[in-house]
């Protein structure tokens, strides 16, 4: 059967067939992936060496929060972060532990082969030339493979930067998820991934159809999100208006993060994916917001707190909505197998 995804596009629309039922016992759940990375400036270029490793006391603060909330996150983790001693030890021992996974996450300006120059174009990985994306991406497996002992099986292009390449070369490098897709999203006007037109649930990429991909979780909240997609691009093209709307409760779009969305915010985002019938919730944050003063998002202690206190809230409504965690295994093993897949379309 001819498939859409022969070239490996992780940006071409799936078709109906594509679309991946996932065992009805699995329910509906929620999986939280950590984007693991170094610190950075982001409001500085890009540097292969203006960063650090330090935010661990943080990271395994965090780690004890979800671990008590019966939550085991995906780490998907850099080469920074995976080449320092200290952070693949603690890595380490949380999947020894069984509280948490690993998976890979690429940052392409301090990932070797350093072949490519450094700016802002080039920090899209699945835009560089396939050899170099390939080269990256291998590095990158086995480095954490020579740490933790197996090579990632869950994959995040750091930016979300999967280009025309990158499902072909996640299948052949054995990788069984991807969850690079940030649907309701474009990044073209900064040379990255545009997203719009991309479902929420999971669907099959890849060329052989090995490869599932679970997009973030993304709602329009409002008054009007029953215009979905289409009314949100026309009201972004009206400049100030959007605001204006957003402030009014109108129409806004929501993803499921705690870094820059009110709390309120984020409940009405998973009614609305529940009522979408969204079956898993894809939440996310960047590992350095867990320490004060790496991101934008926790400065302070004060904010810190605040943090959590997202998550008291977001973890407490979802549990009141029957919505329980699912780990990296439980999520895979309620996939079909491709023999099953086949047989179903």
């Amino acid at each position: 059967m001819e498939h859409p995804y022969h070239d490996g596009n992780l940006l071409t629309p799936p078709q109906a067939q594509d679309r991946i039922a996932l065992n009805p016992a699995f329910g509906t759940r929620f999986m939280l992936f950590v984007d693991t990375e170094e610190e950075f400036d982001w409001d500085a270029p890009f540097s292969r060496d203006s960063h650090g490793v330090t935010a661990l006391e943080g990271m395994a603060r965090g780690q004890r929060y979800f671990e008590a909330a019966g939550v085991r996150p995906v780490y998907v983790t850099d080469y920074p972060v995976v080449d320092d001693d200290r952070a693949a030890a603690l890595l380490g021992q949380w999947v020894a532990d069984g509280t948490a996974d690993v998976g890979a996450h690429l940052h392409p300006w301090v990932n070797p082969p350093h072949v490519e120059t450094v700016n802002a174009a080039n920090s899209y990985v699945g835009f560089l030339p396939e050899a170099v994306e390939r080269a990256k991406l291998e590095t990158l497996c086995q480095r954490i493979a020579d740490r933790l002992g197996s090579r990632p099986v869950a994959y995040r292009a750091g930016r979300y930067g999967v280009g025309p390449h990158s499902a072909r070369l996640l299948e052949e490098a054995g990788f069984r998820l991807d969850t690079s897709v940030r649907s309701r999203f474009d990044y073209s006007g900064q040379h990255g991934p545009d997203f719009q037109g991309l479902p929420l649930w999971p669907y099959w990429a890849g060329p052989q159809r090995t490869l599932v991909e679970l997009p973030l979780s993304t709602a329009f909240v409002g008054l009007l999100r029953g215009g979905g997609e289409r009314l949100y691009r026309t009201v972004q093209a009206m400049g100030p208006l959007a605001g204006a709307m957003a402030r009014a409760r109108l129409l806004s779009r929501v993803p499921l993060t705690p870094e820059g969305v009110p709390v309120a915010d984020a409940i009405a985002a998973i009614d609305a994916l529940l009522e979408e019938g969204v079956p898993v919730l894809n939440m996310s944050f960047h590992s350095p917001t867990l320490e004060p003063g790496h991101t934008p998002y926790v400065r302070d202690e004060s904010d810190r707190a605040g943090f959590y206190r997202w998550w008291d809230a977001v973890l407490g409504h979802l549990a009141r909505r029957g919505v329980r965690s699912a780990s990296l295994d439980e999520f895979l093993a309620a996939v079909p197998t491709r023999a099953q897949a086949c047989q179903a379309a």
